[in-house]
């Protein structure tokens, strides 16, 4: 689904110190292909060599920190959330967002000491890097899928950040931190969107309004580095991803970053010096080589990041005409993907469409080509085909995030409002954070001129980017519109009491 819309300034930013790397995700279109099983000599040596690596992890991690509890961990990962949805350029693609938390939750699965969920996310940005924060949330940049050239290598980034979480390792500076002041949340204003943007500069930012000092660098020890790379293979490997995704992402680190005369955003803030990549060779190499089958959700996401993320849809025009005709037939698939979505981007919708007919002829029911699919109805104004394509899809699988989104995207552009606000609000129950499902909520209450439904929906909004003042404003513009529905007052007044009470207490946060 490709939408339009322009992100509101958000008037409170609250900001922290974070950390940075990450790797992708699976979509419920394509399941992952199965592993190849190792040989019976492999088998034993991969797992003399789990139980070696088990016997030398270290799981301090997973030790209760005093200076920031499970709870207090989540709040403020909740803020910082929605301080970026605010400020930074996330990716609010359903399909991109899907195949990402998918990997992530396969990755997590296998991974011991998880407190919390886990959330997954992208940030639209060509520089190669990516971070992890408190609560379980952990982001990489459009760029970092784009650079990788295998699903392991990408899943190998997003294991090494869900180490970082798992074993607590922001908690455990935080109470390093706290042993000199309590560092205030509100004093670190921008810091973290700057470290996102420009690492270099953002560290400099926290440094600067942190009493600890170098203390407070983004940066985690090499004793964590070392600690995530360990806990991170092994929770590759249990996943079913080839360990040597690892030292593969690292190499093509290295040999990118020759001859450059500044690093690389991710070798700033994950420095990789020669024992380190040593070690995690080795460590790899104890796991044994798995063969494991390209992944056809995961060339797609590369496909799909290059044609609507990077340079312009003529030169990927150019780019994916010349690969259609390279490589296995999973990356020639994608490669007609790509060439699909571009031609879609130069408005050639009927050229695009005949591309992206041929793939549905052989995968009908694959969520990267419905959703194209529906942008084109939508755009060649027949949004009721795009309806009548989805909605035996959406009956199967009502909880799917794709399908209920393209699915209300198009009852929108055909004027049929109802139910598009009824399947977003079920949509809501089970996934209230989700920012689209608000954005196209908002857009129908306005066009069938529900206007308290409008406004109570766009201060949803604004909570969710940090902005509370102005989500206030808008509940009170909904409460002038309630007549004299006593009840619905009470109910408005008590989110307005909510909204001031998490803007109170954010205020008062500390780590």
């Amino acid at each position: 689904m490709k939408l339009l819309f322009t992100q509101t300034l958000m008037l409170l930013s609250l900001a922290l110190f974070t950390e940075h790397m990450a790797a992708q995700p699976l979509t419920a279109a394509q399941p992952l292909t199965a592993a190849q099983p190792l040989t019976a000599a492999q088998s034993l040596k991969a797992a003399q060599s789990q139980q070696n690596n088990r016997n030398q992890l270290p799981e301090i991690g997973v030790v209760a920190s005093d200076a920031l509890t499970i709870d207090k961990e989540k709040v403020i990962g909740d803020v910082i959330m929605r301080q970026l949805r605010g400020q930074a350029p996330l990716v609010q693609d359903p399909v991109l967002q899907e195949y990402i938390q998918g990997i992530g939750n396969r990755l997590v699965i296998h991974a011991d000491n998880t407190k919390f969920p886990f959330t997954f996310f992208m940030i639209n940005n060509p520089v190669l890097n990516a971070f992890a924060f408190y609560g379980g949330h952990i982001g990489i940049h459009t760029g970092l899928l784009a650079t990788a050239s295998s699903e392991s290598e990408l899943a190998s980034v997003l294991a090494h950040e869900v180490a970082h979480v798992t074993q607590r390792h922001l908690a455990r500076r935080a109470q390093m931190q706290q042993r000199n002041s309590p560092l205030q949340i509100a004093s670190l204003i921008g810091s973290l969107l700057l470290a996102i943007a420009d690492p270099e500069a953002g560290m400099a930012a926290v440094q600067a309004t942190s009493a600890a000092g170098q203390q407070a660098s983004i940066n985690f020890t090499r004793g964590n580095e070392q600690e995530a790379d360990n806990i991170g293979i092994n929770i590759l490997y249990r996943a079913g991803f080839d360990p040597q995704g690892a030292p593969e992402f690292f190499n093509k680190l290295i040999a990118q970053s020759r001859g450059r005369s500044n690093q690389l955003a991710f070798l700033q803030t994950h420095p990789l010096p020669e024992d380190r990549v040593a070690q995690t060779i080795t460590r790899a190499r104890g796991y044994g080589i798995r063969e494991v089958a390209p992944s056809l959700d995961f060339h797609l996401s590369k496909a799909r990041i290059q044609a609507r993320y990077m340079s312009n849809p003529e030169r990927n025009v150019n780019l994916f005409d010349s690969q259609i005709g390279q490589g296995n037939e999973v990356e020639k698939t994608a490669a007609k993907y790509g060439l699909a979505i571009s031609l879609f981007e130069l408005e050639k919708y009927d050229e695009s469409k005949k591309v992206l007919d041929e793939l549905m002829k052989i995968s009908p029911e694959n969520l990267f080509y419905l959703d194209l699919m529906t942008d084109i109805y939508i755009n060649q104004n027949e949004p009721r085909r795009a309806i009548s394509l989805l909605s035996p899809l959406w009956k199967l699988k009502p909880q799917n995030t794709v399908l209920t989104l393209n699915l209300a995207n198009a009852y929108i552009s055909a004027q049929n409002y109802a139910p598009a606000i009824e399947i977003l609000r079920d949509l809501l129950l089970v996934n209230k954070d989700n920012f689209l499902a608000y954005q196209l909520l908002s857009d129908a209450y306005n066009r069938s001129q529900m206007k308290k439904e409008a406004h109570m929906t766009q201060a949803e909004i604004y909570a969710l980017i940090l902005a509370y003042p102005l989500a206030i404003d808008e509940l009170q513009f909904a409460y002038n519109q309630t007549g004299n529905d006593t009840l619905e007052k009470q109910r408005i007044k008590g989110r307005i009491s909510q909204l001031r009470e998490a803007q109170a207490s954010i205020m008062k946060l500390s780590i």
